[in-house]
C-alpha cells in the first residue's frame, strides 16, 4: 500500500464525521424547507436531497468544521446541536411559506366553507379547499421561480454566523421563531383582509334584510350566494394576493441566518 493510500484511509474517519455533521444540519432543514420539504414529497426523497446538498457543500465547509470528539457525550451534543440548528432554520423558512395557506383558511371561513370550531392550523386532513389551493400555489411558486435557492444559500452561509459546534442560541432562536410566527399571522391576515371586509358587509346586509323581511329565510338563501361571491372575489384578487405574498416572503427570506 502506497503512502497516499494510507493517508487517505487515515483521513476517512474524519471525513465521514464531517459528512454526517453537515448532513445533520442540511437534512433537518431540507425536511422543512418550502418547495423542497412539502408533505407530498416522500421523506426518503427529502432526505436524499439533503444528503446530496451536504455532499456538494462538504469540500467547502470541511476546513471550518470541528474535529471528531473522542468521547460519546460531546459527540452526541455536537450532532444534536446541528440537528436543532437545521430544524430552526427550516422552521423559519416554513413559517414564511405558510402565510398564503393560512390566508386560505381565513378566506374559507369568511366565505362559508369552514367553521371556526373546526380550524386546521397545521394544514392536515381537514384543510379547506382555498387553503389547499393556495398551499399548492406556494410550493409551485417556490419551485418554478427558483425561490427555494434563497434558503439553501442561507443554509450554506449559516456556518459563517453559526459555526458547527457552537450550539443553538436558545434565546435568540426562540425570539426569531416567535417573530416569524407573528409575521406569518400578520401577512395571512393582510392577504385575507378584503374577504374579511366583504364578509362583514355581506352579513350586515343580511341582518338588515332579515329585519325588513323576518318571514323570509334570508340566511338559508344567501349561503350559496356567499360561497359563489367569495370564489369570484378570490379569482379577481388572486394575482394581487400572490404578488403581495411574494414581496413579503422575499423580505422574510432575506432575514434568515446567513442570508444577509
Amino acid at each position: 500500500m502506497s503512502p497516499g493510500d494510507e493517508a487517505l484511509l487515515a483521513a476517512l474517519p474524519a471525513l465521514a464525521f464531517h459528512a454526517v455533521l453537515v448532513f445533520c444540519r442540511m437534512g433537518a432543514a431540507v425536511m422543512l424547507l418550502p418547495g423542497l420539504g412539502e408533505m407530498e414529497i416522500p421523506p426518503t426523497l427529502r432526505l436524499s436531497l439533503g444528503l446530496l446538498v451536504a455532499l456538494a457543500l462538504l469540500p467547502a465547509l470541511a476546513p471550518g468544521l470541528p474535529p471528531m470528539p473522542a468521547e460519546v457525550g460531546p459527540l452526541a451534543l455536537l450532532v444534536a446541536g446541528e440537528l436543532l440548528l437545521g430544524l430552526w432554520i427550516g422552521l423559519l423558512a416554513r413559517f414564511l411559506a405558510l402565510a398564503l395557506a393560512q390566508a386560505g383558511q381565513v378566506i374559507a371561513l369568511m366565505i362559508g366553507l369552514a367553521s371556526p370550531l373546526q380550524g386546521d392550523q397545521l394544514q392536515g386532513a381537514t384543510v379547506t379547499a382555498p387553503a389547499r389551493l393556495l398551499g399548492l400555489a406556494t410550493a409551485s411558486l417556490f419551485l418554478a421561480t427558483g425561490l427555494y435557492e434563497v434558503p439553501l444559500r442561507a443554509l450554506a452561509a449559516s456556518y459563517a454566523v453559526l459555526p458547527a459546534g457552537g450550539g443553538l442560541p436558545a434565546g435568540p432562536a426562540a425570539e426569531a421563531l416567535a417573530g416569524a410566527a407573528a409575521a406569518l399571522l400578520l401577512v395571512a391576515m393582510q392577504l385575507a383582509a378584503p374577504f374579511v371586509a366583504a364578509a362583514i358587509l355581506f352579513n350586515a346586509a343580511l341582518g338588515l334584510m332579515a329585519r325588513l323581511a323576518p318571514q323570509a329565510q334570508v340566511f338559508v338563501v344567501a349561503a350559496p350566494a356567499q360561497i359563489l361571491g367569495g370564489f369570484l372575489l378570490l379569482m379577481v384578487l388572486l394575482p394581487s394576493l400572490l404578488a403581495a405574498w411574494w414581496r413579503a416572503t422575499g423580505e422574510g427570506l432575506a432575514r434568515l441566518p446567513g442570508a444577509g
